[in-house]
């Protein structure tokens, strides 16, 4: 085969549009599609395991792992459920702890929650200290109806269009240039009110680095009717909540389907005491934490056996946790919540109207 030659080839590419030759720029489709897959592959699901574990349709999931489909918020949301991450998970690459992050205007990550576009302002930001978003909503669109909580604080200012937020039954009208800061424990939802396109600057805070908030604010927006789950609650008498995940001996399994408890039942957990070679304190020494106990490979195992007996569960509610245990727990795709309160019922209630807050500052 002949091979063209050099000055012919710097003619051609010089007259070429350069358009044509370099590779399009990825679509907001295209990243989620990727993201999808990456997480998916991760988690070493085939599609038809995600399928049976989202319930969403495998032609659908294929659809958007390839960019030919853009997924709506709850499509999104039975994903992050599926794959126990939030929302945020589905921007196109993985943090790199920076301390200085430039975004210019042309390279914000993008993610498309149907016709809302969320593009993350701080992505990489060192230990997610705030975590700033620039959404675009169309007329009608927002968080939704189903009001949001989590930990922090949260802060909005109003670029263009007209925004209603609800916080607390109480509502707040924002117009350009108008902002709004507020307690984000609060119960709140927003939407564009206006007919034309709005534009918000969201900047959430979390009260701890672990968190992220961004998928927070959309993963607790679902319809009660799409939850049909098992949660499991630590208790030390088979009918309130324990503070103490690894001395407490029972599990009390609440099966939720379409959004209502159908099922309640009882059962037993392993304990710190029940493993050999444990420290005669029996408490694993939790407290030591801070000091990397808790985290190597011999505690993960003994928290995959205590696991064990809610294997069938997607979510553990508990009043207090070691750093630990909770990293295990989220490791066998169990969302661990530390909550306040000490009312198993209320508290899974809360997790259904999705105003149940991880309160991660009570972990040690």
């Amino acid at each position: 085969m002949d091979l063209m030659p050099g000055k012919q080839m710097n003619e051609i590419a010089a007259n070429h549009d350069p358009d044509q030759i370099l590779p399009p720029k990825s679509t907001p489709e295209e990243q989620v599609g990727r993201r999808l897959r990456s997480l998916r592959v991760n988690h070493s699901f085939s599609l038809r395991a995600l399928a049976d574990l989202s319930g969403l349709n495998i032609n659908t999931l294929s659809l958007i792992e390839n960019g030919k489909s853009s997924p709506s918020v709850s499509t999104l949301q039975l994903l992050s459920r599926a794959l126990n991450v939030p929302i945020t998970k589905f921007f196109e690459s993985e943090p790199m702890e920076k301390k200085v992050v430039f975004t210019s205007a042309n390279e914000r990550p993008q993610a498309l929650f149907g016709s809302t576009l969320m593009e993350n302002l701080g992505k990489d930001l060192k230990q997610n200290v705030i975590q700033p978003f620039a959404v675009t909503l169309q007329p009608g669109l927002g968080s939704g109806d189903q009001p949001i909580v989590h930990t922090g604080h949260e802060f909005v200012y109003c670029l263009s269009g007209y925004i209603e937020y609800l916080i607390e039954d109480e509502v707040y009208l924002l117009s350009p240039d108008d902002s709004l800061v507020f307690q984000a424990n609060l119960p709140h939802c927003w939407k564009n009110i206006g007919m034309e396109t709005a534009r918000i600057l969201l900047v959430l805070f979390p009260s701890d680095g672990k968190e992220e908030l961004g998928g927070r604010h959309f993963l607790l927006n679902y319809q009660k009717k799409e939850i049909n789950m098992k949660i499991a609650v630590i208790s030390d008498d088979g009918k309130s909540i324990s503070q103490h995940f690894g001395r407490a001996p029972f599990y009390i399994v609440f099966t939720i389907e379409e959004g209502k408890v159908t099922n309640r039942e009882v059962r037993e957990k392993l304990g710190h005491n029940q493993f050999s070679g444990e420290h005669q304190s029996g408490e694993h020494n939790e407290h030591e934490h801070s000091n990397g106990h808790g985290h190597d490979a011999a505690s993960h195992s003994k928290h995959v056996g205590m696991a064990q007996a809610i294997a069938d569960c997607e979510a553990i509610v508990c009043g207090g946790m070691g750093m630990g245990a909770y990293e295990s727990m989220r490791r066998l795709n169990i969302k661990p919540i530390v909550t306040e309160g000490a009312d198993a019922e209320a508290a899974v209630q809360a997790y259904i109207d999705g105003k149940l807050v991880d309160h991660t500052e009570k972990l040690h």
